[in-house]
């Protein structure tokens, strides 16, 4: 006898359904996303400045800058999902 065993991607898609839970944000928690947002982009135009480089070429004048960019957007977007949650 042979057991059925779903696919990965139909337990992927499964997955993917259940983790959709969506609910509409407060009017404080819309401001203090925006703020979280607008104070990364000032460190990140803050990386720039002190690199010496354009904020609208995105690239950083050294890899301590790349990387200090890098992980203010990994900040940015964990407070935002906090926030959202």
């Amino acid at each position: 006898m042979t057991d059925f065993v779903k696919s990965t991607s139909d337990a992927r898609t499964v997955n993917n359904s259940t983790k959709q839970h969506y609910r509409v944000l407060t009017d404080a928690e819309k401001a203090q996303v925006d703020i979280v947002k607008q104070r990364g982009a000032e460190f990140i135009a803050f990386l720039h400045e002190i690199g010496g480089t354009d904020p609208e070429a995105e690239r950083m004048a050294s890899r301590d800058l790349s990387l200090a960019m890098t992980h203010m957007e990994d900040a940015v977007m964990r407070a935002v999902r906090h926030i959202t949650k």
